[in-house]
């Protein structure tokens, strides 16, 4: 009983940090019991599960708060950031990593549903894809940033935007743009983090990496082997060709951070690129050999503050797989895809929400290996 009693308190102080966001007596009492259920044990938490884990005879009250109560979502958003960064954050190795998953969806309604890429699904299939930004440290990861991605089709059709509630106001986005601002957020609020680290769809793009050099943002992010750089010697030379001319002894064996099978070793191997440079800042192109199969190499292009080590860039290269591990947290444990609406304000709420919940179990999990006992509410 003493660690029930503990948990709710620690739940009820920890959200107390958004009950500003929510004017409302009705919202903020929905929020809580929306944000409890995404914690419980059942299986799918949509509206009417929810709904009957509180005592509710239907899914109204929940609709209502996705739907129609007024209330900050971007404010929620903004303080789950804070409070993840608050407890696991680290200026020496933060990370943020993007990336997208998808939801897959039935019908032609749901704000930017269409036939695209899943990366769940591994094919072209009917979803909706959210970009999303994580911070991981070596104390945790966790969620701290998402943006519904609007195909072309959508944002084209102003009478379908409507219908499904996205203004005007808002256009066409790449989702290398969406990652753009949530990085640029993440600095604006002062988030601690050395690195940014991104797959090929974000890598690939040039634009976006000019964008994170113009800036200052040091970064290790995926490239296709068809990718060009440029050597020192100004020659321009796609990155497999320019690895295949490597020895051997190159190749260094290094462990990218733990996975749940152990230590991620792979061969890595670091060359110098770009010789027109700041004289503070190095380029660099990356690769991972597979111990298991030679022929299986991913390539990397790297800029961050000179002398930067080999063990630092595998590092955070290896960092990227957090943000898997946080889909599938939060898929699991906190129904960010067990939503059952339609318009883009429920899907950013419901999302929200979903990530309010699994910073709770992040900022508890810190809490639990420190030892310290939760914080108690201000009003008790």
């Amino acid at each position: 009983m003493e660690l029930v009693s503990e948990w709710s308190a620690g739940f009820e102080a920890f959200l107390g940090r958004f009950a500003g966001r929510f004017p409302r007596v009705e919202s903020r009492r929905r929020m809580r019991w929306y944000v409890r259920g995404l914690l419980s044990e059942v299986e799918r938490k949509n509206g009417w599960t929810l709904a009957e884990a509180v005592g509710d005879a239907g899914p109204e009250g929940m609709q209502r708060l996705l739907n129609f109560y007024a209330w900050d979502t971007d404010g929620v958003r903004d303080d789950v950031r804070a409070a993840v960064v608050e407890a696991i954050g680290d200026a020496q190795d933060g990370v943020l990593i993007v990336d997208e998953t998808g939801f897959l969806k039935k019908g032609v309604k749901s704000a930017g549903v269409g036939r695209q890429y899943s990366g769940t699904a591994g094919r072209i299939e009917n979803s909706q894809i959210g970009v999303f930004l994580a911070y991981a440290s070596s104390r945790g990861r966790a969620l701290i940033d998402r943006e519904l991605y609007l195909p072309k089709d959508w944002t084209g059709d102003r009478d379908r935007c409507r219908a499904a509630g996205i203004g005007d106001e808002v256009g066409f986005a790449t989702k290398q743009v969406l990652a753009r601002d949530m990085i640029e957020r993440a600095v604006e609020a002062g988030v601690p983090f050395g690195w940014v680290t991104a797959d090929e769809l974000y890598g690939q793009d040039t634009k976006f990496r000019l964008w994170l050099e113009s800036v200052d943002v040091a970064h290790v992010v995926s490239v296709p082997k068809n990718a060009m750089v440029v050597t020192m010697d100004l020659r321009k030379v796609r990155v497999d060709r320019l690895l295949s001319e490597l020895p051997d002894t190159a190749w260094e064996r290094l462990s990218a951070g733990d996975g749940v099978k152990g230590p991620r070793v792979s061969d890595w191997a670091l060359l110098d690129i770009r010789p027109l440079r700041r004289r503070e800042w190095g380029h660099w192109l990356l690769a991972r050999r597979s111990v298991a199969d030679p022929s299986d190499i991913a390539y990397y292009v790297c800029f961050g503050p000179a002398g930067t080590t080999l063990e630092r860039l595998v590092g955070v290269a290896g960092a990227r797989w957090a943000i898997e591990e946080c889909f599938q947290t939060a898929k699991n444990e906190t129904g960010l895809d067990h939503y059952q609406v339609r318009g883009y304000q429920a899907w950013y709420r419901h999302i929200t929400l979903s990530m309010t919940a699994l910073s709770f179990l992040v900022i508890t999990r810190e809490i639990t290996k420190k030892g310290a006992p939760h914080p108690v509410p201000s009003n008790r």
